[in-house]
This record gives C-alpha cells, sequence and structure tokens, in this order.
C-alpha cells in the first residue's frame, strides 16, 4: 500500500523529455521503530520504479554490503521494483545517544531521477523502575470522593497505566463511579464500603511492567443514633428513661462511636410519683456514714506521718555511710619481664586509675589496700559511668592474677563505653582479634601486621544504617552491615582480614558486587569490584555463602553494595514472628519482621523484642527475595472465628518492594491484631503466609497456648562466639605460633614436587586466590590468616593439620598437636 511519500524534486542527470511519473515513488517506507534490550530492528524500504535503492542513516550512507536486496517487475506495470532491507543494532544507535536521535531513511534512483522517503526514528525503548508518584493509604468516609494520584515513570514509548483493586483490574466501563484521569489518576466518584481494598498502579510498555506500592483505601461509616424510644412508667424514686442505639447506621471500619448518652432519665411529673419523707432511720445511717469517713481520713494522715519519719531516718542513715567516701582502692602492679618473656612491650599504668560506683553496690572497706607501682603506657581505661557490681577480693591476689594472665598473652577486656556494637583492644607486633558478639563481626589482625616497636589501640564497630549516610546508586542494594575498624592512617605491614555476614546469595551471573570504603572527606569510594581484583591492590575479598573476609592493609569504614544484573539475583530474608510473653486484655499482636539473614540483623530484633516483652511463637525461616520490583505480602488466615476475631479490615498487608531492596531500613515488620472473643480463650491456631508477588513464599502454621507455651523461647538464646570481644597475642590464634612459622618457613619456597603453599591452598579450597597470595611475601601466611579468620573458634585443627601433613614436606610431622594442648 502506498503511504505519502516525501518525494523530492531533486532530479539526478535528468533526461530530456523525461516522463515525471518515471521518478520512483515508494511502495513501502521505513517507519519508527524501537529497541528492545538488545535486539537489532529491522528497516524495510520498496520503490517503484527502481534501478538502486540505499539507505542513509543520520546523514551518513550505510555501506553497500549491510543491504540485503530483492529485485522484481511489477505484474501490472511491467516496471522495474526493488525492496531493501538492512538491521539497525543497538550499538549504532547508543554512538549518537545523547547528542540527536538516530533516524533513516531509504533513496531510490531510476532513470528519470532520485526520491527520498520519509525520515524513520529508532529509538532504545526503557522504563525506568521509579513511580515519579505513588499512589497513598486513603481513610474516606462514607459517600466521599478519592483521588488516587499515579505518576508512572519515564519511559520510551511513554507507559500506559491502569489500576488493580485487590488485584482484579479496575474497568470504568464496567463501574460508571470511576474513572481514570488524563494524568493516569484514579478517581472514585462517591465512595462506597465495597471500595475497601488494595489499590496498585500499573504502568506498562513494550519492554517491562512496573507496579507501584499498594495503597490501603478504607470507607468508614460514623455512626449515627437511632430515634428516642418511648418514655418508661414513672418509678418509686420518681424517675424515668428512654434509650437509644448507635445503629443507624452503626460504625464501621473504624469510624466515629456515636457522640452523647444513650440513655436519658428525667423527673417524673406523674401523680403516680409516690414521695416519701426521711424517717429517723435515714438521719441515723447519714450520721453513721459520716463518722465512719472521719476515721478513715485519721487514719491516712498517721500513716502518712510514720512514713515520713522512716524515710528521714533512711536519708541520714545512707548521708552517714562511708560508701560514699571510701571503696576500693586502686591497684596497680610491676611484674618482673625477666619472668614474663612475651609480655607485650607496654605496661598497664593503674596508679592513676580510680573505680567508683554509684548506689549501694559498692562493698566497704575496712583498711587501705598496698599500692603496687607499675610504669609506664596506660593499657587500661576507666570504668564507665554506669552501674557496676565490684568484688571483693584480696589484692595481692587480684595483682598476681591479673600478672599471670598477660603474660600468658590471654588478658582481654569489653569496650567499657557505652555500647555493645563496638569493641576495642591494645595490640604490638604479636597480633590478636576483635569480635562483636553475635554479630558474625571480627578482625584479624595478624602476627607482624605492626611493625615492632609500635602499639596501636584498634576499635571494631557497628553502625546502624539509619546513623550513616551510605549513598546508593541506581538499583544497588546494601548487603553487609556497615563496620568501622580503626584508628585509619595507621601503619600496618600486613593486611588484616574483616569478617562480616551479607544476605546476598552469591552468584557471578546475577549480581555485580563491590565493597565501598569512606573516605577522609566523608565521601563513599568503591576501592573494590568482586571479581575484578588486581594481586597487588591494597584490597582483596574472600566471598563464601553467609560471609565475607576482607584482606585490607587500610584501616576505615566498610561495606558490601550489589546492583542485580538480572532478576534472578535474590536476597535472604530472615522471617520471625514474636507475640506478646503475657497478655492481659483481649487484643493479641503477631509481629512479623523481614529482615536481611544475617547475626547483627537478627541480635537488633532480639534485644527489641526483649524490650517489648515479646517471645519467638515459630521457628525461623529463610525468603528468597528478588529483584522483580514486586511487593513483599503478608497474611493471617484460618483464625477460628468461634474465639478469634482478625482486626485486619484488608486481606493482606504488603512492604513496598524498595524498602526491602535498599536495605538501609531496620525493623521491617508487619502487626496481625487478633481480638479474643472471651478472656479465657488461650488456644491460637491460625496460618501466616508471607510471600513475594510472583516469587518465593513461606507458610507458618501457628499452634500454641499464649500463655503457657515457650517451646521456641531457647531459640532466642544467640550462639556465642569465642566468648571475649578482644583477644591478644598467641591466645587469639587457633594454630600455635611456633608451628605456624615451622609450617611458613617449609611451604613458602616453590617446590618442584609440587608440595607447597600452593598445594595447601588446593586442598583448603582457596585455589581461586593463588594469584593474591603470590603477590604477597609470605603466600603460606596469607593462607593461615584466612583459615584462622573462617574457623575461630571452632576450626576443627586436626583437618588442617592432615592437610599440612598430606604434602609430604619434611617439617610437615611437626605440626601434630592436638587441639587440647593448643
Amino acid at each position: 500500500m502506498q503511504k505519502g511519500a516525501q518525494q523530492s524534486a531533486t532530479v539526478a542527470n535528468p533526461v530530456p523529455g523525461a516522463n515525471p511519473d518515471l521518478l520512483p515513488h515508494f511502495l513501502v517506507e521505513p517507519e519508527d521503530v524501537y529497541i528492545v534490550k538488545n535486539k537489532p530492528v529491522l528497516l524495510v524500504c520498496k520503490a517503484m520504479p527502481a534501478t538502486q535503492i540505499f539507505f542513509k542513516c543520520n546523514g551518513e550512507w550505510v555501506r553497500q554490503v549491510d543491504h540485503v536486496i530483492e529485485r522484481s517487475t511489477d505484474d501490472s506495470s511491467g516496471l522495474p521494483a526493488m525492496e531493501v532491507r538492512i538491521n539497525v543494532s543497538r550499538q549504532q544507535v547508543e554512538k549518537v545517544f545523547g547528542l540527536e536521535e538516530y533516524w533513516c531513511q531509504c533513496v531510490a534512483w531510476s532513470s528519470s531521477g532520485t526520491t527520498k522517503s520519509q525520515k524513520a526514528y529508532i529509538r532504545i525503548a526503557y522504563l525506568r523502575k521509579n513511580f515519579e508518584q505513588e499512589p497513598l493509604a486513603k481513610e474516606v468516609s462514607l459517600e466521599q470522593g478519592i483521588v488516587l494520584p499515579c505518576r508512572p515513570p519515564e519511559g520510551i514509548p511513554p507507559a500506559e497505566v491502569e489500576w488493580l483493586r485487590n488485584e482484579d483490574l479496575v474497568d470504568p466501563s464496567l463501574d460508571p463511579n470511576v474513572y481514570i484521569t488524563r494524568e493516569h489518576s484514579l478517581v472514585v466518584r462517591q465512595a462506597r464500603l465495597a471500595d475497601t481494598a488494595n489499590y496498585t498502579c500499573v504502568a506498562k510498555n513494550i519492554v517491562a511492567r512496573r507496579r507501584s506500592a499498594s495503597a490501603a483505601v478504607i470507607v468508614y461509616v460514623d455512626g449515627s443514633w437511632s430515634p428516642w424510644s418511648k418514655w418508661s412508667a414513672c418509678g418509686l424514686d420518681c424517675t424515668h428513661w428512654r434509650s437509644r442505639e448507635c445503629s443507624d447506621p452503626a460504625p464501621r471500619n473504624g469510624g466515629e462511636e456515636c457522640r452523647g448518652a444513650d440513655l436519658d432519665t428525667r423527673n417524673c411529673t406523674s401523680d403516680l410519683c409516690v414521695h416519701t419523707a426521711s424517717g429517723p432511720e435515714d438521719v441515723a445511717l447519714y450520721v453513721g456514714l459520716i463518722a465512719v469517713a472521719v476515721c478513715l481520713l485519721l487514719l491516712l494522715l498517721v500513716l502518712i506521718l510514720v512514713y515520713c519519719r522512716k524515710k528521714e531516718g533512711l536519708d541520714s542513715d545512707v548521708a552517714d555511710s562511708s560508701i560514699l567516701t571510701s571503696g576500693f582502692q586502686p591497684v596497680s602492679i610491676k611484674p618482673s619481664k625477666a619472668d614474663n618473656p612475651h609480655l607485650l612491650t607496654i605496661q598497664p599504668d593503674l596508679s592513676t586509675t580510680t573505680t567508683t560506683c554509684q548506689g549501694s553496690l559498692c562493698p566497704r572497706q575496712d583498711g587501705p589496700s598496698p599500692k603496687f607501682q607499675l610504669a609506664n603506657g596506660h593499657l587500661l581505661s576507666p570504668l564507665g559511668g554506669g552501674r557496676h557490681t565490684l568484688h571483693h577480693s584480696s589484692p595481692t591476689s587480684e595483682a598476681e592474677d591479673f600478672v599471670s594472665r598477660l603474660s600468658t598473652q590471654n588478658y582481654f577486656r569489653s569496650l567499657p563505653r557505652g555500647t555493645s556494637n563496638m569493641t576495642y583492644g591494645t595490640f604490638n607486633f604479636l597480633g590478636g582479634r576483635l569480635m562483636i558478639p553475635n554479630t558474625g563481626i571480627s578482625l584479624l589482625i595478624p602476627p607482624d601486621a605492626i611493625p615492632r616497636g609500635k602499639i596501636y589501640e584498634i576499635y571494631l564497630t557497628l553502625h546502624k544504617p539509619e546513623d550513616v549516610r551510605l549513598p546508593l546508586a541506581g538499583c544497588q542494594t546494601l548487603l553487609s552491615p556497615i563496620v568501622s575498624c580503626g584508628p585509619p592512617g595507621v601503619l600496618l605491614t600486613r593486611p588484616v582480614i574483616l569478617a562480616m555476614d551479607h544476605c546476598g546469595e552469591p552468584c557471578p551471573e546475577s549480581w555485580s558486587l563491590r565493597l565501598k570504603k569512606q573516605s577522609c572527606e566523608g565521601s563513599w569510594e568503591d576501592v573494590l569490584h568482586l571479581g575484578e581484583e588486581a594481586p597487588s591492590h591494597l584490597y582483596y575479598c574472600q566471598l563464601e555463602a553467609g560471609a565475607c573476609y576482607v584482606f585490607t592493609e587500610q584501616l576505615g569504614r566498610f561495606a558490601l553494595v550489589g546492583e542485580a544484573l538480572s532478576v534472578a539475583a535474590t536476597k535472604r530474608l530472615k522471617l520471625l514472628l514474636f507475640a506478646p510473653m503475657a497478655c492481659t486484655s483481649l487484643e493479641y499482636n503477631i509481629r512479623v519482621y523481614c529482615l536481611h539473614d544475617t547475626h547483627d540483623a537478627l541480635k537488633e530484633v532480639v534485644q527489641l523484642e526483649k524490650q517489648l516483652g515479646g517471645q519467638l511463637i515459630q521457628e525461623p525461616r529463610v525468603l528468597h527475595f528478588k529483584d522483580s520490583y514486586h511487593n513483599l505480602r503478608l497474611s493471617i488466615h484460618d483464625v477460628p472465628s468461634s474465639l478469634w476475631k482478625s482486626k485486619l479490615l484488608v486481606s493482606y498487608q504488603e512492604i513496598p518492594f524498595y524498602h526491602i531492596w535498599n536495605g538501609t531500613q531496620q525493623y521491617l515488620h508487619c502487626t496481625f491484631t487478633l481480638e479474643r472473643i472471651s478472656p479465657s480463650t488461650s488456644d491460637l491456631a491460625c496460618k501466616v503466609w508471607v510471600w513475594q508477588v510472583e516469587g518465593d513464599g513461606q507458610s507458618f502454621n501457628i499452634n500454641f497456648n499464649i500463655t503457657k507455651d515457650t517451646r521456641f523461647a531457647e531459640l532466642l538464646a544467640l550462639e556465642s562466639e569465642g566468648g571475649v570481644p578482644a583477644l591478644v597475642g598467641p591466645s587469639a590464634f587457633k594454630i600455635p605460633f611456633l608451628i605456624r612459622q615451622k609450617i611458613i618457613t617449609s611451604l613458602d619456597p616453590p617446590c618442584s614436587r609440587g608440595a607447597d603453599w600452593r598445594t595447601l591452598a588446593q586442598k583448603l579450597h582457596l585455589d581461586s586466590h593463588l594469584s593474591f597470595f603470590a603477590s604477597k611475601p609470605s603466600p603460606t601466611a596469607m593462607i593461615l590468616n584466612l583459615w584462622e579468620a573462617r574457623h575461630f573458634p571452632n576450626g576443627n585443627l586436626s583437618q588442617l593439620a592432615a592437610a599440612v601433613a598430606g604434602l609430604g614436606q619434611p617439617d610437615a610431622g611437626l605440626f601434630t598437636v592436638s587441639e587440647a594442648e593448643c
């Protein structure tokens, strides 16, 4: 079919007296097309009469070899016709993207001249992920108008918009009470009870389909009084009454109750009222009541006076107590270096440290304690400002115990600075380890990582995401906790290893993973792209199923960030169900938490629920949450209506996709409120479903007694991670120091039989990191350091010994020590 071609009168080499009808005209012209993903598009031209046809794109001729040409003869006119096709790829369009639009047109020649076709524009189709405006939840009264705005994501071609009501398509042609505006807003002219639902705006074009966060609309009805009833008969007390009910209509969906009284009482005016006069017995009754009231008042005054006297006596006792001026005397010691060859190069100075306490917990000391002077630097900080329980014992025994623990490098301490998410310690060339209990976060400081003669106080801190501004670009998501180790800028001669959990399902085809570090200026930088590490890089990462181990020679603040490369990328969410340990009212709340599957997130929620008095009512489950832009839904089912009533007004609750995917929001949860029909009801049986739309889901079968059942309480006891937050020296390592040095000396030199550190790496399944190990002065030390970071404190030392012994080195037999001897 011939279209309106833009014919040009430009004639190349015109033939004298040529018929203008012999100019080429187009039977088929190229049309505007969109490139979807990476599929090339086909452009077609057909002209008659035509001896040649070529495409010109953005002013440049397309090469002849890129044309597919078919010649034919028109049956009706006998004129020569020609059809030409070319393919246009995404790469060709992207070369001029941002400068001007990419276009192509055909130029056809005949013996009489040339003709140009219309321009066909080729655009890359896309649909952004974020809605410019999403609908918001509303509560409206009956017959009130509802407007739910929606501005779809930017896209080419522009997105079409449709609305879903509880997943059913809203069709204005079937319901005259609703319509959709040109700006894509959904309008309900007069709200009905049936309009209570979850509304979702859906945008789609040829590339993708996006869903907004669902908006819960609740249509409520305020209560109104029924007419008054007739007055009752006049009673003996000379009153009569009338009543009314809040039922015309009754309040629904959270509407207001009727205001005013439902009972009206008035004096009677009827002659039927019988008036009685007060007799002597009534007077005696009134006098007796007054006398009792006076006696109770006097008794109350006496009790108040007694209480005040006792309180004054107590205060004077406390004021006179020597507990406010005495206490434990400071203790300091100076051990002999000759007796302790492995002692740290700095000695603690306790001569200026004072011990204080609040309240009456400090025991009284009858006499001064002797002091032991200890020279040199400061190792222990004073106790924090909190409340402490002090144990009274002999200063001499305490001093001997301190020297004994320090000389064997077993001395440790936790942070006395008022936070459970930070720990620190003082370290020298012997190294050590810092751990934040029950978070999966630790810092291994290998031997000789700190230069000899240097002593550093190193800290390890877990940050809450809301306290740290971590910018995430595009589709990036936080996969790990945000962890700081410092102080920044200290000199390290060996990499330390920072261990932390992550919630990503590691799959190279699905994720692009990056390690971010905050600079001194406060900005975040990508310091490592996992899978593209350079062996000589300052940072390196060993990624495992649930944890990552970061080698770094520079301390600072770190976080692991991922960007999904396909919808197959998933994050692990931990689902936990909590409910009150004691239920004193008819209402009973079930809280469903959706957390990152990391130890630190679990620890935070367990601590929060302990403060709220909650208990775990089901074993935790793991849900794989996909990068599909679909929300997470939660619903409750099979609630026995004879015993319980659900107060949920919609069929399900939703947590928006972006609240979960960005990973920076803590304590994401939904609450299901149930109401007992009778206070004696204690058995609860129901189901809770949690699922991602078009994704993974989990179902919890709840069946327990809310007053007695505590079968899941033991799951709240978090596993211990080695007991102490800081370990200094050889006690921080599973492998004894002398045996470690023998292994390094034996395996570092290359061996022609292959019995060197490379074979050890293969036996420990670390052969993918050979280039990184080889870039270090001691590859074997790097392997042993990683083994220590992965397996402390529960690593099987016998398995490592077997791997070393299997190398056939002459010194391998040295590694036969048992774990008990370590």
